[in-house]
């Protein structure tokens, strides 16, 4: 016991002590912080990784367009629904299971 208070009596062990409380909870860039921030680029990169993506499938849609009229004509059955005069589109929705 007597050896506790020595340590919490010691200047140096005092100022350790504050310094690592202050680091901790107090300031501008303490540990939770420091976890919203983590957690926030996690969620932009996430973001970013399918931005990428979209963009990727996006320019080999718009190459196919681009170099073949047979695939801007079935893009625009399958995407936008476009029809023939005597033809007519049938739209299946399949709906999700209710639980």
């Amino acid at each position: 016991m007597n050896r506790i208070l020595e340590l919490v009596r010691n200047k140096y062990f005092l100022s350790v002590a504050a310094f690592i409380v202050w680091m901790l909870f107090f300031d501008r860039n303490d540990m939770i912080s420091q976890y919203e921030f983590k957690s926030e680029v996690n969620k932009l990169q996430e973001e970013k990784d399918f931005y990428v993506k979209e963009i990727s499938q996006v320019k080999k849609d718009l190459n196919e367009l681009n170099t073949n009229l047979n695939t801007a004509e079935k893009f625009a059955r399958e995407k936008y629904f476009m029809k023939k005069d005597n033809e007519d589109v049938f739209v299946i929705i399949k709906e999700a299971p209710k639980d």
